[in-house]
């Protein structure tokens, strides 16, 4: 199988779990930062195991110079960006950080033509744009969004997740030692305003870090493979799978609005499944 096939399918299994996600984070009974510490910890756990059982591990030692970059993807994509990601959602509404998030696809073009020589075309430009219309349609129903304090905190968010994946593109580790590297440093990173805040344990940080485990492995074998800018578009739409469920399983009515943007979506991610991965 092509490695333009594989990278692709791998970026659509990352988005069905990141569909999951949501309903773990909002189950959580405790401080976020103390649930970000312990699922990101957890899941190091477990890419350590899978390390050590490959013989993975071995790379480290070998290529010292690649776990500053580790380092820093710990830092940007998972230290920074949840924190501000965890004070933009108190400050606003779940449905602007649904939205506002996914602007994500956007810093991924940017950085990807600046940092990663990636190839910007007008089909993939498109893409994009029919899928954060659709679901800003299907996440607000066509109603409009208010713009408050923490939205810019939501806007820099999806910044320091593509800060850290081009950094992560770029590092000659395995994806599996990266995702290791990257939730052991961010974990401990975020252990230091978990402890300051009320540190506290619940089982569904151990659900979550299978989530994170899977993940980002995966994520990282996909833009391996394939343009940054591309796989994160094939993820744009997650928080519309959270939607469907609703709807599906607590029978919510489905509007016009709903429709058109699951049209929109669907056509946008057809378009971009189909893009190549070029250089420019």
């Amino acid at each position: 199988m092509r490695e333009e096939t594989v990278g692709t399918l791998l970026a659509f299994v990352v988005l069905v779990l990141l569909g999951i996600e949501p309903v773990i984070i909002k189950a959580s009974p405790v401080n976020p930062f103390a649930f970000a510490s312990a699922a990101s910890l957890f899941a190091s756990s477990i890419l350590w195991t899978a390390l050590l059982a490959t013989g993975k591990a071995r790379e480290i030692p070998k290529k010292p110079g690649e776990i500053k970059k580790t380092f820093l993807t710990g830092l940007f994509a998972t230290a920074v960006a949840y924190s501000l990601f965890t004070y933009g959602t108190r400050l606003s509404t779940a449905i602007n950080s649904a939205i506002l998030t996914r602007f994500e696809v956007f810093y991924s073009f940017l950085i990807g033509w600046l940092f990663l020589g990636e190839r910007i075309t007008a089909r993939g430009a498109f893409s994009a744009l029919a899928l954060v219309s659709g679901v800003f349609l299907v996440v607000t129903g066509g109603k409009g969004v208010t713009i408050g304090g923490g939205d810019v905190l939501l806007l820099l968010t999806p910044l320091f997740w593509q800060i850290g994946h081009a950094i992560a593109k770029r590092t000659a580790y395995s994806p599996l030692t990266i995702a290791a590297l990257r939730n052991t440093f961010g974990g401990l990173l975020l252990l230091i305003p978990a402890l300051k805040t009320g540190f506290a344990f619940t089982p569904l940080a151990l659900a979550e870090g299978i989530i994170i485990a899977l993940t980002q492995s995966l994520w990282y074998y996909s833009i391996a493979r394939i343009n940054l800018s591309k796989a994160t578009a094939i993820l744009t739409p997650s928080p519309v799978l959270s939607v469907m469920a609703s709807m599906v399983l607590l029978g919510e009515s489905v509007g016009v609005y709903q429709i058109a943007g699951l049209a929109l979506i669907i056509a946008g991610t057809l378009l971009v499944a189909l893009e190549k991965s070029e250089g420019r």
